[in-house]
Order: structure tokens, then sequence, then C-alpha cells
């Protein structure tokens, strides 16, 4: 398993990573404001579950044959480019059904989305691929055991920050929430973002 040394190396690594402004904290910013405190810990939730997925991937083999495979890369990332604009064009449409503000994605809702968003992201396993395995020993036992330990940590890394910045989001949203419209467009613009974000994403 991990040892000590290896993960004291780990964890300060791992959590300038989760402090690093990106799709996951901005996802969870616009969740925060939309739907408020519970549904962007949910969201959080979702991601950290994602992101420990393709680690489980990436130990079990399954990552470096996905990586290797053009057409493949290229078909999670517009499914996740086609999933994030259906869901700013749900904001619209929903924002755009009364003056005031429009119901949020429940706590279960928002917790299936960010997983959805997060595994459509197939950057998220070639950067597990490139990070994780620096800090994996052959020699100190499983290898699949080290993938999971370091993955857990800079999963629950992340789960505390992206759901801290989504909680302090919920502030903003609520202090907007007489904008009605203008909430709906700036969370909608925030996953437009995104999509172009993943969209223009080169595979190196």
């Amino acid at each position: 398993m991990v040892d000590l040394l290896t993960l004291a190396a780990f964890v300060p690594a791992a959590l300038a990573l989760n402090l690093t402004p990106g799709a996951d904290m901005l996802f969870c910013f616009g969740q925060g404001m939309r739907s408020g405190p519970r549904a962007a810990m949910a969201a959080s939730a979702g991601i950290s579950t994602g992101s420990f997925v393709h680690v489980t991937i990436a130990g079990l083999g399954l990552g470096a044959v996905i990586a290797q495979a053009p057409w493949a890369f290229d078909v999670i990332r517009w499914v996740g480019v086609l999933y994030l604009l259906y869901l700013a064009a749900q904001v619209l449409r929903e924002s755009g059904d009364t003056t005031d503000r429009a119901p949020g994605l429940t706590a279960r809702k928002a917790f299936v989305t960010g997983l959805l968003v997060n595994l459509t992201n197939p950057k998220v396993i070639l950067f597990v691929l490139a990070f994780l395995p620096q800090f994996v020993r052959p020699d100190a036992g499983s290898v699949l055991g080290q993938f999971l330990v370091l993955g857990f940590v800079i999963s629950l890394g992340g789960l505390v920050i992206n759901g801290a910045v989504g909680v302090f989001a919920s502030g903003i949203g609520r202090r907007m929430v007489r904008g009605g419209k203008a909430l709906g467009w700036i969370t909608s613009g925030i996953f437009v973002a995104l999509a172009a974000r993943l969209a223009v994403m080169e595979r190196v």
C-alpha cells in the first residue's frame, strides 16, 4: 500500500491541484448560484465520485487503452459537450418560465449531473494517468490498491474545496434572486463556457 512518506508528498500536491480553478470548481460555483448550498455539495460529491471512477479505471489499466484510442476520446468529449449545452438550454427555459427564481436542481439531480459532467470529461482520465503514477510504487504492493488510496485523497480534497466554493456561490445567488432571468443567463453561460472548453480540448 501507499507508505507514509509517499502520502506526505502526495497530499500537498493533491490539495494544490484541488485549489486550482478549473471546470469542476466552475461547475459547482454555477450549481451553488442556481440551486443553493445542498445542491452545490451534492454536485461536488458527484464530481468526486466521477473522479474516483476515473482513478479506478486507470488502476485497472483500462485508462491507458482509452488514452490511446482517439475515437474513444472524441466520443466521450462530444457527449460531454452536448450534455453541457443541454443543461444550458434547460436552465434558460426554466428561468424564462417565471419572473421569480426558477426552482433549482434537487440534491439528487445535482449529484447525478456532477457525476455525468465529470465522467464525460476524458481529460480527467488523461490527468490521472499522468499524475498518479508518479506516486505509485510497484514494489509496494497492489498497484490498484495504491491508485484507490491516492484517488480517495484527491477526491476527498475536491469534495471539500469544490463544495465550499459552491456554498459560497449560493450566498451570491440568494442576493441575486431578484435578478430572475439574469441569474439564469449567468448559470447558462457557465455551462456554455464549460462546453466550449471541452469542445476545443486537445488530447495532449
